[in-house]
This record gives structure tokens, sequence and C-alpha cells, in this order.
């Protein structure tokens, strides 16, 4: 129901999934970017649906607070992070990676709708730690589409990975361009 109801959501913006959710893996951890705006979050939660996949993701816990956007936000697969303390998120989700089958965390690297030269590295990290891949979905807003890309391994050199990644994302414009990858 849920997705038949995004799939006519999307054609009646204009918008549409451009590739596919990978289903050769079943553990992976998936980054979008640009994240530019809030709509960010709802064209993912559409995309998702429309994709069949199941995936969950943190986001900043004062977010979850809020009385009804924080149920909303757990029942679409949402996980507080606390980010004023310094925690072994990593581990943690790493953890999560081990003990299950299939899993499948989102994050946004930049870890803020700002613009943001420096991206968090953890979803680097626990990929790395994990040994699961890196699957990168970009939010092109200039053609209204939701781009996945196939599966990468990180090879362990942090630095190179994270510029052929940033690479990749500054081709793509989001909804506020200037905000951006640079």
């Amino acid at each position: 129901m849920m997705k038949a109801f995004f799939k006519f959501c999307f054609w009646i913006a204009g918008w549409n999934v451009v590739g596919r959710r990978p289903t050769e893996v079943k553990k992976y951890i998936l980054i979008v970017a640009p994240h530019t705006s809030n709509w960010d979050f709802f064209i993912g939660v559409a995309a998702r649906s429309i994709s069949g996949l199941r995936s969950d993701y943190l986001a900043k816990d004062s977010l979850f607070k809020i009385p009804v956007v924080g149920w909303f936000m757990r029942m679409v697969g949402g996980h507080p992070v606390d980010r004023s303390k310094r925690t072994n998120m990593v581990d943690q989700v790493v953890d999560l990676y081990n003990s299950k089958e299939e899993f499948v965390i989102t994050i946004t690297p930049e870890g803020t709708r700002s613009y943001n030269p420096n991206w968090k590295t953890g979803f680097y990290r626990i990929a790395h730690k994990a040994n699961i891949p890196i699957v990168m979905v970009a939010f092109d807003y200039s053609k209204k589409q939701v781009i996945y890309n196939e599966p990468m391994y990180p090879t362990g050199d942090l630095e190179k990975d994270i510029e052929e990644i940033k690479a990749y994302y500054r081709t793509i414009p989001g909804k506020y361009p200037e905000l951006g990858v640079v």
C-alpha cells in the first residue's frame, strides 16, 4: 500500500529512482548526499519504500524528543544519537551488523543540512570494521532522481576513499547546491 502511495507521489512530483538497491549483498551501509534540505528525509523515505528497501537510520536525538515527530521517526526506522557525547557508536553499529543476517543503515555523511566540508567518517569506519560495502545514493534535484550506485568496499585508506566518494557527490546538485559537497 505505501509503495503504491509513494510511487504515485513520485509520479506527481516528477521524481524517479535510477539504478536499484543491492540484492546480492544482505548487509551494507547506505550513504546519502548531498543532504541540503529537510525534503531529503521525505524523498528518502519514499525512495526506500519504492525500492523495497528495509533500512534503519541514525538521527540527532533532539528530533526524537518531539512527541509526534519522535514517534514517526522511530516508526520509519530511526535510532536517536546523542551527538553531544563521545560514545563508541561505531562499535555499537558494527555489533548490530555482526548480530544480524540482513541489515542496512542509512547515514548522511555531512551530518547536517548546512555546508560541512568535514564529513563525519563513522560510516566509513563502520563499513571497514564490519567488512561490508558502502552504497552511495544521491538525490539529484536538477533531474529529480534518486540514484543508487553499485556497492564499494572500503580499502582501508580513509582519506583516499572519502575523496573518491566526495568526488562523485560533487557532481550531484542537492536542493540547495551551494550547501553541497566541496
